[in-house]
């Protein structure tokens, strides 16, 4: 059964999950540095059975931003779990890079609250909440392209990376040294790029890529990575949206252990129209959300007990 037949004609590149921790921070990044805007945004009240926001069972929001809608624009999805404060950055994800001189003049206008390092003449690094960096280049593609050109992640052994991603999942080489590797399904799309690394840490702040295939080869991919002894991390099971269409996932797990979501295409087409009240709900959402005030008085709690036992001790010594 060969994978790369079937998924390198119709496959297509389509996002990165991070979780937030600090989501109007986040939102007000992605906003008015990067300058994305909200494509739609989704609340449920229990856990992702195909753990799309990690391995937490609470309630959780959804939020998609890009520069466009999602048929043709790489896109970043933002999980947020209810009461998590704080994710442990790993140094997995490297980053994602952009090309637009707007969002790189906006990177210098907030270096303060962003923090910003030289790449090189015409390209910064801009730390977003949460730790995650995106490269940013001072020039524009051309119009109708997609701002975001590449998804970058780190990888321990680049010739076993290779052997997956392209003789396993059929992504085109790029480009390849002993420093990195690129692959692509498509001119049209986002690249992804590994880097040469020691070691890989995922720590609890790890992400997933996410790939739109038709439906109906979704078994056929799922039987082939079982079949090359490879694996799969959540097998096919159809997830639900809320008044919106229900798709059918697989999740697989590369050599380094990086998620990797393939979708059906035609469900998620209709899952991830342009939502043109997803900046409301997501205003409504954050407005609502009491976390932080409940976070706050847990940690003024926690340092009144902590001391009140130090009293103790030192009036038992």
């Amino acid at each position: 059964l060969c994978i790369e037949a079937i998924i390198m004609e119709e496959a297509r590149t389509l996002h990165w999950v991070f979780k937030v921790a600090d989501r109007n921070l986040t939102m007000r990044f992605y906003r008015e540095v990067l300058g994305m805007i909200v494509l739609r945004h989704e609340e449920f009240k229990e856990g992702c059975d195909a753990q799309c926001n990690g391995p937490y069972d609470g309630k959780w929001s959804k939020s998609m931003v890009g520069y466009g809608p999602e048929d043709d624009h790489f896109v970043v999805e933002l999980t947020y779990n209810y009461g998590v404060k704080e994710y442990v950055l790993g140094n997995d994800f490297n980053s994602i890079h952009i090309s637009s001189k707007k969002a790189f003049n906006a990177c210098k206008q907030y270096e303060e609250e962003f923090p910003c390092t030289p790449v090189s003449e015409n390209t910064i690094r801009v730390t977003a909440p949460g730790g995650y960096c995106f490269e940013i280049t001072n020039e524009d593609v051309s119009e109708g392209r997609d701002p975001v050109t590449a998804l970058e992640l780190n990888a321990t052994n680049l010739e076993e990376t290779t052997k997956y991603w392209n003789g396993l999942l059929g992504m085109k080489v790029k480009e390849k040294n002993d420093k990195v590797v690129i692959f692509s399904y498509g001119n049209d799309q986002a690249n992804l790029m590994f880097s040469k690394c020691e070691d890989i840490d995922h720590g609890t702040a790890f992400g997933r890529v996410a790939f739109g295939i038709p439906s109906t080869q979704l078994p056929s991919i799922q039987s082939a990575i079982i079949e090359a002894g490879k694996a799969v991390l959540t097998p096919l099971v159809s997830l639900n949206t809320p008044g919106k269409a229900t798709v059918e996932v697989v999740i697989l797990g590369d050599v380094d252990g990086y998620e990797i979501c393939f979708v059906g295409s035609e469900a998620f087409a209709e899952l991830s129209q342009v939502d043109p009240q997803g900046t409301q709900l997501l205003e409504d959402a954050m407005k609502e959300d009491k976390s932080d005030e409940w976070w706050k008085k847990r940690q003024t709690y926690l340092k009144a007990m902590e001391e009140k036992q130090s009293c103790s001790s030192s009036e038992e010594k």
